[in-house]
């Protein structure tokens, strides 16, 4: 019996421990969630004007000839992957990697601590990552791209929904695609259309991996301020039924232990 109790004991403190890790856990990803979202929200409206002038040189026939518009019917696949930094964070980082089932034969390049272990490479962190990264980044894709190494480039990266909703999809870069009802553009462009397009393309693919990086990185906050949220609820549910039997074990050493003593003496 004293040895059932002492178990307990040690289970006890153990989950309780676990209870104090995940509540300062969860008060950290509290902390960030702010900043992170309102710098996620930056990245997608810095994204959205970008695209909308891409969108725009896009209409135009002159800019169909540009090679960020050529389609090509291999399966040569270069993607950016972000993953997060740290881990508990419910299912975020797994998301993420069963995606990436999908692409066994793809060029990485990893963003985030657990993607970088993942798939090696230079060690980029998803919360300190910054236009000079990005725009690294994009400089080489754009490049390779032109040069025709490839076929397809993507960001597998996580759509932050809500709080408690996000979802790992990947963004297709490029090629460009020209907007479905799209209307012609009026503007002008010098010195021509296809020029600027040419020219604007690496500054868009950096503008949407920072986007695509910030939203991850806010998502991941996110999710770990529900899991972690979850494990303490979990932790205490499991404290106090150990503590009730911490109780009852308690309770019956003592009887067992009177038990012997009335016994002994006779009475």
């Amino acid at each position: 019996m004293s040895a059932d109790i002492k178990q307990l004991r040690t289970r006890i403190k153990s989950v309780d421990s676990t209870l104090h890790l995940t509540k300062a856990m969860g008060l950290v990803a509290s902390s960030k969630i702010r900043k992170a979202t309102d710098s996620m929200n930056k990245g997608i409206e810095y994204a959205e004007a970008l695209g909308e002038t891409v969108e725009m040189l896009s209409n135009y026939e002159e800019c169909r000839k540009s090679p960020y518009m050529s389609k090509r019917d291999g399966e040569r696949l270069y993607l950016v992957v972000v993953a997060g930094d740290r881990g508990l964070a419910g299912g975020y980082n797994a998301n993420i990697f069963r995606l990436m089932r999908e692409y066994p034969n793809a060029k990485v390049i990893p963003v985030g601590k657990r993607a970088c272990e993942r798939y090696g490479g230079e060690l980029i962190y998803a919360e300190h990552f910054n236009y000079e990264n990005a725009k690294a980044i994009a400089d080489e894709v754009c490049r390779e791209f032109s040069e025709e190494k490839f076929d397809r480039f993507g960001v597998v990266c996580t759509k932050y929904h809500s709080l408690m909703s996000q979802e790992a999809y990947v963004k297709w870069l490029l090629p460009l695609e020209k907007a479905e009802n799209s209307t012609s553009a009026s503007a002008i462009f010098e010195p021509d259309e296809i020029t600027v397009l040419n020219a604007v393309i690496p500054e868009y693919i950096a503008g949407m991996i920072i986007s695509c990086v910030k939203e991850s990185f806010a998502s991941e906050v996110a999710a770990r301020r529900v899991a972690m949220d979850s494990a303490g609820k979990n932790a205490q549910e499991m404290i106090d039924r150990l503590g009730l039997e911490y109780n009852r074990a308690r309770q019956g050493a003592i009887t067992q232990e009177i038990t012997e003593i009335v016994a002994g003496s006779g009475i």
